[in-house]
C-alpha cells in the first residue's frame, strides 16, 4: 500500500510479543511496498514524520482508499494507531485558526495578483509586475510563516486582492490576508486537495474560490466568505482525482481529471485498468456539466488475464496532471497528457492535446512518446508481463507540465512544454506540429521536468529533477531561446545540503519555476529557493526553507523539500510552500511568505 499521508515511527516492540492487530494489518497489506520502496512508493523511513490523522484520511478517502476498500474503519484505526502511535482526531474536530483577522470586508479581484497556477490564461508562469525590482531579490527576507494542520503537500498559493488562497492535505482550505497572514475564513473539504486555486468572477455576480479534491470533485466557494455555493463530482472511478487548477474563462471553468489507478494496480489482485483521463468544461454558476473529453477515446475492455488470473483491462491511462492552457484567440485549449497503464495501444498518451473550447472536440494531438505503458512496482527484472505489469513496459516519463503559450518577436506564437524525459518542446499551436526539441536533462519516472517551468517574451527556463535517473546528475536550470530551442546557459546545482541530515537528500529541482523580470526563483528538493540571473543563470539569493518557524497561526510548523507548485509573486510579496514529502521528500507544514526588508 503507497500511504499519501503519514506513517511516523512504529512501536518497538519485544521480539516474542504476538502482533497488534494494526501491525498485522501493516504486515499482510503494507510492508511489501513500504519495506521494499520502488519508483513512487516511499520508504517507511521517509514517510516517518507524518501526522495520524493524514494516515487515516488517506485510507478513508484520500490516496490509500482504493487499497483500503477490504477494511473496515476499525481496521483502519488499528494501523494507524500502530504506525504512529496515537490515535486520530476526527477531521470534524479540527480547530479553528487563531489568527482571525479583525475585519473581513468584501472581497476585491483588483491590484495585483498571481491566479491559478500559471498567474494568466497562458500559464506563463512570468509575473510582469513584482512589485519588487530584481536587484532588490537579495534583500528578500520572511516576512510571515502559517502552518498547516497536514503534512507533505499543498495547492500551490494564489494571490488575488489581497488575499493568498491555498488548499492542503488535510482538506482545509484557507483564505488569509497577503500583507500579515491573519485568516478570514477555513472550509473544510472531505478529502486532501492539492490544487492551486483560482479566483473568479461571474457575469453580474460575486467573486467565487475554486478548487478540486482527491475525490475528482470541484467546488465552488463564495471567495468573501468561504461558504460552499456548489461542487461537482467529474469522475466516479475510486482512483480519480484534481491534481491540475481549475481555469475560469467566460463563466466556464475547465477542470483536468487524473488518477493513481497506476499506484493501486501494484496489487496483482487488482483488475487493472480502467480509467481514463479527461478535460471537463462546466457552467460556473451551478457547475452544470457541459462537456467531458476523455483522452482516451474508447471505454476499457477485458483484454488478458495476468499469470495471477486477474481479469485484465485496456486501454487505460492518459491522466491531465496540470491545469490546462487557454488560447481564446483560437477557441482552443491545450493540455498535457500523462502515460498507459496497460498494453493496449492508445495515440494520445505521453502526448499534447489540443481541444475546442467551445464544444471539448479534439482539434489535434502530438504523441511525443508511443508505449509508454506503466504502472508502480514493476521496475523489477523479469516482472514485466507478470501480475499487473504491461508486457511492454515503458519509462514513465509522461507529461506533468501546463503548456505555455508565448508569441515571438514576429508575431509568430509557440507553445512550450517539458517532459520527464528530460526534454523541451516548441510546438505550433495551431496544428501540434514539433518546431525544436531541446534535451536538458537524463529523464526518468521521476526525472527530467517534473511539473513544469516558466517563459518570458524570449526565454523558457526549467528546472531539471532527474531525481531517479539512471545517468547524469540530478538537478540543474536552463534557460532555452523560445525560437528555437537554442540553450542560452545552464547552471549546475549546488551541493546539496539538507537540514534534516543526508536521508533523501538530493538536488533535484522538481518544482516548478517561477519568473519575474530579470529573475527565475527555483526550489530544490533539499529546500533551498533559489534567484538566478536570467540573463546569465547566476545565484543571486538563497534561503534555507527547511528550518522551524513561528507562525502567525501559532500552529507548531518546520519546513522541507520544496517540489510541485512553485513560488508565487504578487504585490512586492513572494509566497512558497515547504515540505513536500509525499514521495522521497521531507515532509513539512509551513507556507512562508517574503518581502523586500528595507
Amino acid at each position: 500500500m503507497w500511504f499519501y499521508a503519514a506513517l511516523i515511527p512504529l512501536h518497538a516492540l519485544a521480539a516474542d510479543a504476538p502482533p497488534s492487530p494494526g501491525q498485522a494489518i501493516y504486515d499482510q497489506f503494507c510492508a511489501a511496498c513500504h519495506d521494499h520502496p520502488q519508483d513512487r512508493i516511499p520508504a517507511r523511513e521517509t514517510l516517518a514524520k507524518r501526522l495520524p490523522e493524514e494516515v487515516m484520511q488517506a485510507l478513508t478517502n484520500g490516496a490509500m482508499r482504493v487499497q483500503a476498500a477490504g477494511l473496515t474503519r476499525n481496521d483502519r484505526l488499528a494501523v494507524t494507531s500502530f504506525l504512529t502511535g496515537r490515535e486520530p482526531v476526527e477531521a470534524s474536530a479540527a480547530p479553528p485558526e487563531k489568527n482571525r483577522c479583525p475585519r473581513a470586508g468584501a472581497t476585491s479581484d483588483r491590484g495585483p495578483q498571481w491566479n491559478g497556477w500559471g498567474r494568466d490564461l497562458a500559464n506563463t508562469r512570468f509575473q510582469p509586475q513584482p512589485g519588487f525590482a530584481a536587484a532588490d531579490v537579495p534583500k528578500l527576507k520572511v516576512k510571515w510563516a502559517f502552518g498547516y494542520r497536514a503534512t507533505s503537500i499543498y495547492g500551490q498559493p494564489t494571490v488575488v486582492g489581497g488575499r493568498v488562497y491555498v488548499t492542503s492535505a488535510s482538506g482545509r482550505i484557507y483564505s488569509l490576508d497577503a500583507k500579515t497572514g491573519c485568516t478570514y475564513w477555513t472550509f473544510d473539504a472531505p478529502a486532501p486537495s492539492r490544487t492551486a486555486m483560482s479566483v473568479a468572477r461571474l457575469a453580474g455576480g460575486g467573486l467565487g474560490a475554486i478548487f478540486g479534491d482527491d475525490t475528482a470533485t470541484v467546488y465552488w466557494l463564495d471567495a468573501t466568505t468561504g461558504k460552499l455555493l456548489w461542487k461537482a463530482r467529474l469522475d466516479q472511478h475510486p482512483s480519480a482525482r484534481i491534481s491540475g487548477a481549475p481555469v475560469f474563462y467566460e463563466d466556464k471553468l475547465y477542470v483536468p481529471v487524473s488518477s493513481l489507478e497506476e499506484l493501486a494496480a501494484a496489487n496483482p489482485k487488482y483488475e487493472c485498468c480502467t480509467f481514463r483521463g479527461s478535460v471537463a468544461a462546466l457552467d460556473a454558476r451551478d457547475g452544470r456539466l457541459l462537456w467531458q473529453t476523455h483522452t482516451i477515446d474508447e471505454p476499457a475492455k477485458p483484454y488478458r488475464k495476468s499469470a495471477a488470473g486477474t481479469q485484465l483491462y485496456g486501454p487505460a491511462g492518459g491522466s491531465v496532471w496540470s491545469a490546462p492552457t487557454l488560447d481564446p484567440q483560437r477557441g482552443l485549449l491545450y493540455v498535457g497528457i500523462g502515460n498507459s497503464y496497460t498494453d493496449v495501444p492508445t495515440a494520445h498518451t505521453d502526448a499534447v492535446m489540443a481541444l475546442e473550447m467551445s464544444s471539448g472536440a479534439v482539434r489535434w494531438v502530438n504523441q511525443l512518446l508511443a508505449h509508454d505503458n506503466y504502472v508502480v512496482g514493476c521496475e523489477t527484472p523479469n516482472r514485466a508481463g507478470q501480475d499487473n505489469c504491461p508486457q511492454t513496459l515503458g519509462p514513465d516519463v509522461d507529461f506533468g507540465t501546463s503548456p505555455i503559450l508565448r508569441t515571438l518577436s514576429d508575431g509568430r506564437q509557440v507553445l512550450l512544454t517539458g517532459q520527464k524525459s528530460g526534454q523541451a518542446y516548441g510546438l505550433d499551436p495551431e496544428s501540434g506540429k514539433q518546431l525544436w526539441v531541446t534535451r536538458v536533462g537524463a529523464g526518468s519516472s521521476l526525472g527530467g521536468i517534473e511539473w513544469g517551468g516558466a517563459a518570458d517574451a524570449t526565454q523558457m527556463y526549467v528546472a531539471v529533477s532527474d531525481f531517479a535517473a539512471a545517468t547524469g546528475m540530478p538537478g540543474g536550470i536552463m534557460a532555452l531561446r523560445i525560437a528555437d530551442g537554442r540553450p542560452m546557459w545552464r547552471t549546475a546545482p549546488p551541493h546539496p545540503v539538507c537540514s534534516w541530515g543526508p536521508r533523501s537528500c538530493s538536488a533535484a529541482q522538481s518544482q516548478a519555476v517561477t519568473a519575474i523580470p530579470g529573475v527565475v526563483f527555483s526550489g530544490s528538493h533539499d529546500g533551498h529557493l533559489r534567484a538566478y540571473e536570467t540573463a546569465t543563470g547566476r545565484i543571486i539569493w538563497t534561503f534555507d526553507t527547511a528550518q522551524t518557524f513561528r507562525t502567525v497561526n501559532g500552529v507548531a510548523a518546520s519546513g522541507g523539500s520544496l517540489d510541485h507548485g512553485g513560488a508565487t509573486v504578487a504585490g512586492g510579496m513572494l509566497y512558497v510552500n515547504s515540505g513536500y514529502g509525499r514521495i522521497n521528500g521531507q515532509p513539512g507544514n509551513v507556507l512562508l511568505a517574503f518581502s523586500v526588508e528595507r
